[in-house]
């Protein structure tokens, strides 16, 4: 007869060896919808391979939560039975807008996971271009949810890896508004993201890493995303050239550029160049001769705020060019080079000023950095005429030095010579 400890052992061994066995079971049971869909070829076993890293899944979430059923079973018509709540993949743009925002725009539910995040989203999408075209014509090509952050593989906003990442977003746009056949019912340019990719704002995004420039959401909106109209241009500019935004709503430009595009009839939209002094003033580049010609007041205007801000800069690089050289021969510049730093901030106000399209103001800010370029030129010479002299200096005490010994040289001889 078998004792007590040793019966329970054999028990124990025999129940580890059935949970080792069932354990696959066990927890394919768990989650039946990824164990079912893992064990298909093609598009139905994507979605349980996507879904682990899926920022719902981050939180907890699976299937079920967005397509009801009973993930709790392997039986392929328990998990999916009405009855317990199934729900089939959306039919169209309209049901998956509803299904993203059962969740997102209740806010008792959100408050769960992030409650910091806006629940608008449903409400700003019906305000946009693409919401107008899904609800009120019923058009299936417009963008929804899907379109923009994916379905099963959707990562939070933060991550480097979203399709809704700053530097992702405007790929994301492109794969419809790039896309020549798609955008042809609509009349649509297709060339944004061509021109988007050449201008400064991309510049700063994919080659600076500068994850703050504008992208295509800084301009158009994320969820309520709409083409801004000409008299709101500036607002959409202004959110970051805020001074640049101050200055033309003071200027005479603005009533007349409200039609226009604002910003944009100078600057474009897309494909914003960095501008250079060569755009203010009379010359072949410059975009005031688009609209002036001479002998008005604006052309003289241009003239004259081209010409000094071309003086400010000559005589800011001359200041900078004299230090540099002093610099090099080792000489002390540190305070005059402190104080350039003045006139080029005055350079960079002036150029700011020129929104204003008032002479006196942009001509004022000029003259207070012309006094400190024409200080720090001064200080330069005075290092390099300061350079001169020491050099001066240094090569007459070097022929005295060679004076002295050739003489001692001479000295020794005459007397060798003598005994």
């Amino acid at each position: 007869m078998r004792s007590a400890p040793a019966t329970a052992l054999r028990l124990a061994a025999v129940g580890f060896g059935a949970a080792l066995a069932c354990g696959p079971l066990v927890r394919a049971v768990e989650n039946g919808c990824t164990a079912c869909h893992l064990e298909l070829d093609g598009p139905l076993a994507e979605p349980a391979r996507l879904f682990p890293d899926d920022v719902h899944a981050a939180r907890g979430l699976s299937c079920h939560d967005c397509h009801g059923g009973d993930p709790g079973t392997m039986d392929m018509e328990a998990a999916m039975s009405p009855q317990k709540g199934f729900k089939a993949a959306p039919r169209d743009g309209r049901e998956v807008v509803a299904l993203c925002a059962s969740c997102h725009s209740d806010p008792v539910y959100m408050r769960r996971f992030a409650p910091s995040l806006r629940i608008d989203q449903m409400a700003e999408y019906r305000s946009s271009v693409h919401g107008k075209r899904l609800f009120g014509s019923g058009d299936p090509n417009v963008a929804t949810c899907v379109s923009c952050h994916g379905v099963h593989d959707i990562r939070a906003v933060s991550s480097p890896q979203a399709r809704v990442y700053p530097t992702r977003i405007a790929e994301t746009c492109a794969a419809c508004h790039a896309d020549a056949a798609r955008m042809k019912p609509y009349g649509r340019a297709t060339d944004q993201y061509e021109k988007y990719r050449r201008s400064v704002h991309a510049d700063l995004l994919y080659r600076q890493r500068d994850v703050s420039a504008p992208t295509c959401n800084d301009c158009h909106g994320n969820h309520g995303a709409s083409p801004p109209g000409g008299g709101a241009v500036v607002n959409v500019c202004g959110q970051c050239h805020t001074f640049f935004k101050q200055y033309f709503l003071e200027s005479p430009h603005r009533e007349p550029f409200e039609s226009i595009g604002q910003c944009i009839h100078c600057h474009g939209n897309h494909d914003v160049e960095s501008p250079t002094d060569e755009w203010i003033g009379t010359g072949s580049r410059a975009v005031c001769v688009q609209c002036h010609s001479s002998g008005d007041a604006g052309y003289a205007a241009a003239e004259l705020i081209h010409g000094r801000i071309v003086t400010l800069n000559e005589a800011v690089e001359r200041a900078a060019g004299l230090l540099d050289r002093a610099e090099q021969a080792g000489m002390e510049v540190a305070e005059p080079r402190f104080e350039l730093r003045d006139a080029n901030q005055s350079l960079v106000k002036a150029r700011s000023l020129i929104h204003t399209l008032n002479p006196a103001r942009v001509v004022e800010r000029v003259d207070e950095g012309l006094a400190v370029a024409v200080k720090v030129e001064r200080a330069g010479l005075d290092a390099l005429a300061e350079l001169a002299f020491r050099r001066r200096g240094l090569l007459l005490f070097l022929v005295l030095i060679l004076g002295l010994m050739a003489g001692l040289i001479w000295k020794i001889r005459e007397r060798r010579r003598t005994r």
